[in-house]
């Protein structure tokens, strides 16, 4: 009888036993992929069987273990098998692919390791089933409060301040309004009708089109010529260069005014809206100013949430705290000196967010500000809900510093933090999980509609009743795009404008295209 009892106990160690080897041998043959030369046929090989071994063992290990940490080391072997097919693929550079792959897998199992140690010793700890939920809900609810303290002080700091100095047309600096265009068509009409009507005294509007494949959109530069809108004609850019920060570069180089304003075709400027910029620029004596525009427009998705995690992103958390100010392309403007200081465009050139390189740099000596357009300053934004996509895919890789280690990363935290807690909530209600953290996971969940809505309202990028049950909606969006655009990134392409970006963001081999025969 006492034999009897032992067994599952046995079954278990021996089970456990044999799972570990398992998981040491995948382990050992997907880092020998890494350390293989790039050179050697049997490179691709293995990689195929270090995909197929990490497949079975991670299977295995779910099946005959099923609980949180299996799962969430389960989780992060998809992530480890999707680093080997990169290696099986081999579109980028030999050096880069061999370092990339291999900082993948390391950072990927220490994360492992860390759950099993967690698993261990939640066993050896844990008293109650009830404790883990107990101090999971704890976290989140105090991630929550962090949240909504943090987004209240950011939309006051980020607020329009307006200022009752005023300077006169002769102590106003010169201006260059500088736009990348590439196969524009109304928008960009629509933006240059709203520049030339501008009344700001020093203002010169300089457009470049991009080698348009469209003929139309260099014609309406032109058309804007008696305005006084320049047009200057651009080149394909180099392997080595993103499109747009070579088409930035281009435009800075043709500027004549001590402050240049970034903008895109997307973007619209109230009669006033320069000089209103450039008065707060010259009282806060800042250097660079990144404008959040306004989205009243109706016509242009109000219930996208996918504007609106791009906006949380920058409003809720405190990314100061970490030396990471909030930015946004719509619309920036950038002394002539603190460009030059920063290195100029040349130190961004492979950057899908150039921008904050900047910020970041007048971080230390307040030289930056993030503002937010509301009714003292008419800048509005008009980018479609298509677009809208094509950006998240264009940008989200990137800003993870196109790592699958990294999208793990924010994946866990987002479902652990943003949409665990409206889980636990709900269905706190029928499975056991302790009062005390249902009850946490209920506040949490509040807070995080508040800092929520706090962020869509201020920006007008939701209407209000979608505020309140958008956020879920959100979270989820975004961790699909962000596997979306990792996937393209690193399998297939990213077009911006009609160019594969894939080549100077990820280092990848450039092919010639295939012969028509």
């Amino acid at each position: 009888m006492a034999a009897f009892h032992k067994t599952p106990r046995l079954v278990y160690i021996y089970g456990m036993t044999i799972m570990l080897i398992l998981f040491a041998g995948a382990v050992a043959l997907e880092f020998l992929v890494y350390a293989v030369s790039m050179w050697l046929p049997a490179r691709r090989g293995a990689a195929v069987l270090a995909l197929v071994t990490g497949a079975i063992t991670a299977g295995a290990l779910l099946a005959f273990r099923p609980n949180v940490f299996t799962a969430l080391i389960v989780l992060l072997s998809l992530y480890r098998l999707f680093n080997l097919l990169r290696v099986a693929q081999e579109r980028m550079h030999e050096r880069y692919l061999r370092w990339a792959t291999f900082r993948t897998g390391s950072v990927l199992l220490g994360m492992q390791l860390l759950i099993f140690a967690g698993w261990w010793a939640w066993q050896a700890w844990a008293s109650t089933g009830y404790m883990i939920w107990t101090v999971a809900t704890g976290l989140q609810l105090f991630l929550a409060l962090i949240l909504l303290l943090s987004v209240r002080r950011n939309l006051r700091k980020s607020r329009w301040p307006g200022t009752n100095k005023r300077y006169s047309d002769g102590d106003l600096p010169t201006v260059s309004v500088l736009i990348p265009a590439r196969n524009e068509t109304k928008d960009l009409q629509e933006c240059l009708q709203t520049l030339v009507a501008n009344d700001y005294p020093k203002l010169e509007i300089v457009v470049l089109d991009d080698c348009s494949q469209l003929r139309r959109t260099p014609q309406i530069i032109k058309d804007f010529a008696q305005a006084g809108v320049r047009f200057v004609q651009g080149q394909e850019p180099a392997d080595t260069w993103l499109p747009k920060n070579q088409a930035y570069d281009r435009l800075a180089r043709e500027a004549s005014g001590h402050y240049m304003l970034f903008c895109g075709a997307d973007v619209r400027f109230g009669q006033d809206a320069i000089r209103n910029i450039m008065t707060v620029m010259l009282a806060r004596r800042k250097e660079m100013l990144c404008v959040l525009p306004d989205r009243r427009s109706e016509a242009y998705g109000r219930l996208s949430p996918i504007q609106a995690m791009r906006y949380w992103w920058e409003l809720v958390p405190p990314r100061r705290q970490f030396a990471r100010p909030p930015v946004i392309s719509s619309c920036w403007v950038l002394s002539r000196s603190a460009l030059t200081q920063g290195g100029g465009f040349a130190a961004v050139a492979r950057a899908i967010v150039p921008e904050a390189h900047f910020a970041r740099n007048l971080l230390a000596s307040d030289g930056y500000s993030f503002l937010r357009a509301n009714g003292g300053l008419d800048v509005q934004s008009v980018k479609r809900v298509e677009d809208q996509r094509d950006t998240a895919v264009r940008m989200r890789y990137p800003q993870l510093h196109r790592r699958p280690e990294q999208v793990a990363l924010l994946t866990l935290f987002e479902m652990a933090f943003l949409l665990l807690p409206f889980v636990l909530a709900v269905s706190g209600f029928w499975v056991s999980i302790g009062t005390p953290a249902h009850i946490m996971a209920a506040i949490a969940s509040a807070l995080l509609i508040v800092s929520y809505q706090h962020s869509v309202l201020s920006t007008h990028v939701n209407n209000g009743w979608f505020g309140l049950i958008g956020h879920p909606i959100a979270v989820l969006t975004d961790i699909g795009l962000v596997h979306y655009s990792m996937w393209r990134y690193e399998f297939s392409t990213v077009d911006w404008r009609g160019r594969n970006i894939c080549v100077p963001v990820m280092h990848v081999v450039p092919h010639l295209p295939k012969m028509k025969r």
